[in-house]
């Protein structure tokens, strides 16, 4: 009885690591890795004039697609509305879902999907004219607000008004470019979304940016990460150690400049985040020097964030919580060890 057992264990644990990387067989027998974005967030996921795909979100879909694909333009990037980002990965539409998406206790138990690690910290925010003279969320009293339908936004701000006794007048949108035209063509007084997309908002989409201002209050948490499909395990844990060795690398100053000279590095950690050692890649089904493929696509999580949503973009966002933990920030990677 108990060899018995004992086989039957083994057999459902081999049926099960069989099933648990269908993900990672399909990209790799198709080629090409199915990632589901935002048609408009600017500085997460947008087209450019020319339509191809720039932003945070995006450079982990080709950091990503470099790291198991060996090459990050085996892309085939899939916009999606908030009301159907969930159906579209739960049907196999897409491989994985990085669309600026909350997470949230009952988004992790009841949609049958694993949230992946937090890649961004927010908050939600409201961004008025400047000439409606409001100073602070609670002078918008009475106030029609503009807010995209089937997101935690839309309940969070009724939660807010109703626990601070603030009627404002909820707008509701299932699009948000409808959102942005109807609220910068004036017959919305604010407009309420996560903070960092707002300013992005304000930026490209504002007929003159200069009249509009964030407010500097926000009224909920937003930790922003990807989804996968639950019973995926190998698919899932890929895209957690991917965002875990973009941040490492940018804890041990790997960069997209220096990777080929890190990877000839005598430091452990640096020997084991690069696949000189220690044999990690392959325990995902990937190649032991797949984050150094990564790497030299997209650069490190700094490097990421700056070109997109930092200094050096057209949002101009601090790190703030986004930065490193030893800088006093929330990013904190898991050891490669």
């Amino acid at each position: 009885m108990m060899r018995k057992v004992v086989i039957a264990a083994s057999v459902l644990a081999a049926s099960t690591v069989v099933a648990s990387a269908a993900t990672l067989d399909t990209v790799k027998s198709r080629g090409t890795l199915v990632c589901g974005v935002s048609a408009g967030f600017a500085g997460f996921s947008a087209p450019d004039s020319q339509g191809n795909y720039k932003g945070l979100d995006v450079d982990y879909c080709r950091a990503l697609a470099a790291g198991v694909l060996g090459d990050a333009s085996k892309v085939r990037y899939v916009s999606l509305t908030a009301q159907n980002r969930f159906t579209a990965l739960q049907s196999g539409e897409i491989d994985v879902l990085y669309r600026n998406s909350t997470q949230t206790y009952l988004r992790g138990v009841t949609l049958g999907l694993r949230q992946g690690p937090i890649n961004f910290y927010d908050g939600q925010g409201f961004v008025v004219k400047k000439d409606l003279g409001v100073k602070d969320i609670k002078d918008l009293k009475g106030a029609t607000v503009c807010v995209a339908q089937g997101t935690t936004h839309e309940v969070t701000l009724g939660d807010y008004g109703r626990a601070n006794g603030i009627d404002w007048k909820p707008l509701v949108f299932d699009r948000v470019d409808t959102m942005y035209q109807t609220f910068f063509g004036g017959r919305c007084d604010a407009m309420t979304q996560d903070a960092s997309a707002l300013a992005g908002a304000v930026t490209t989409a504002a007929p003159n940016p200069a009249d509009y201002v964030v407010l500097p209050q926000t009224i909920s948490k937003e930790p922003l990460g990807p989804f996968t499909r639950n019973g995926d395990e190998v698919w899932s844990d890929i895209i957690t150690w991917l965002h875990y060795g973009l941040i490492e690398a940018e804890e041990l100053g790997v960069t997209q400049a220096n990777v080929d000279e890190m990877a000839k590095s005598q430091t452990p950690a640096i020997q084991r985040l690069l696949g000189a050692s220690g044999d990690l890649g392959s325990r995902l089904g990937l190649d032991n020097k797949w984050l150094v493929t990564a790497i030299k696509v997209t650069g490190n999580y700094g490097e990421i964030y700056e070109r997109n949503v930092g200094k050096a973009s057209p949002l101009k966002l601090d790190r703030g919580l986004n930065g490193l933990w030893s800088k006093g920030g929330l990013m904190y990677a898991v050891p490669f060890k």
